[in-house]
């Protein structure tokens, strides 16, 4: 039988992450950080490093709390549900990447700087849009004790706040992972792209004729623990954004009146809305029985679990942010309405490491075949 767990560790993290979004992610401070390229003020991200959320996942060993991934997803459920805007998800996943695939020595000179609050993220993407960690186009060559790259990779998020950045590149016949120092990389480098999502900070960055020392290769290169971190921090996104979304619908039909009568009445749009509903609780419940399945080590379990998670998750959030800038009206489809962030959102996370449909192939090979 399917067990969902929710430790005590989780639902204090929740209510305190929850508080703290609220608190420092109105829709007005996500409306105005839109525009910069820090995604946070420095003393906000101080505050989540101080909060001791950086070291969910880095062993005690090094500083951290030595909790899981299940851990962090009650705080990224409560940043998406606000639609707070901050590097902490491309940071979790770096330090997964030094978790997993670093060496003792690397893991001491890079897990307690991330605990202390360095920004770092990863360049996982190729310009080819793969959702296949393993198919990498970016090269890198030995040149005495220096590595040199060449390649372009995109969807790197938050790379202008980083203090460094996990690299996958193609080394001696082998896909690699290497850790980038930003000190070494000029701003001509990289360059901010247009996506959906403007509250993102999505960069394109230039590989060609940067250098690093040999010692930041990694001797892992665990691509399905970076996928399965992914997947579940995405997933919780969604999880938050369904909870986000609904209250902006629910008060909308509950204000705007049409021929004498409150919007919200009328079954056309009552209906809607309850799948919605329905769909959150469901996305909530595919999303805690994956985290589950993580925490208790039930690995092939977790994969299948976080992919219908996905899936499910990706056509929900979809589904909903549509309906709440439809629901809107006219109104819905201007940049003053705030259901189209939330639409916005929801794109940017079905389209990210696998749409439904990417994630229900994988499914039916490894469930029918």
């Amino acid at each position: 039988m399917a067990q969902i767990e929710f430790s005590e560790e989780q639902n204090m993290l929740l209510e305190t992450a929850g508080e703290f979004c609220k608190n420092h992610a109105s829709i007005e401070l996500v409306r105005a950080s839109i525009d910069s390229d820090a995604g946070v003020k420095p003393e906000i991200w101080k505050e989540i490093a101080d909060l001791g959320w950086l070291g969910i996942i880095v062993p005690e060993d090094f500083g951290g709390l030595g909790l899981g991934l299940s851990d962090v997803v009650p705080v990224v459920e409560s940043m998406g549900r606000y639609l707070m805007s901050s590097p902490y998800c491309a940071t979790i996943m770096a330090t997964q990447a030094i978790v997993s695939s670093a060496d003792s020595d690397q893991k001491g000179r890079w897990l307690p700087k991330l605990v202390d609050g360095d920004v770092a993220t990863v360049a996982l993407t190729e310009v080819d849009g793969s959702w296949n960690l393993d198919e990498v186009a970016c090269e890198a060559q030995e040149d005495d004790d220096n590595i040199r790259l060449s390649g372009v990779k995109c969807f790197v998020q938050d790379l202008a706040m980083a203090n460094w950045v996990v690299v996958s590149a193609v080394m001696n016949g082998s896909t690699r992972l290497m850790v980038l120092d930003m000190s070494s990389v000029s701003e001509d480098h990289y360059s901010r792209e247009v996506v959906i999502d403007e509250t993102r900070r999505s960069y394109r960055l230039n590989l060609d004729g940067l250098i690093l020392p040999k010692e930041n290769l990694l001797p892992g290169s665990d691509f399905q623990s970076l996928e399965s971190a992914a997947l579940l921090m995405l997933c919780a996104e969604i999880s938050g954004g369904l909870m986000g979304v609904l209250p902006v619908i629910v008060e909308y039909l509950n204000t705007r009146k049409a021929f004498d009568r409150l919007i919200g009445s009328y079954q056309a749009l009552k209906h809607p809305t309850v799948d919605i509903l329905m769909s959150l609780e469901g996305a909530r419940s595919y999303l805690y029985h994956a985290s589950t399945l993580f925490s208790q080590g039930k690995f092939p379990e977790f994969q299948s679990a976080v992919r219908m998670a996905k899936a499910q998750g990706s056509e929900a959030f979809a589904f909903a942010g549509d309906r709440a800038v439809q629901f809107h009206g006219g109104f819905g489809f201007t940049y003053e309405c705030d259901a189209q962030l939330f639409l916005r959102r929801a794109l940017w996370c079905q389209y990210q490491f696998g749409d439904e449909r990417y994630h229900r192939q994988w499914l039916a090979g490894a469930l029918f075949d």
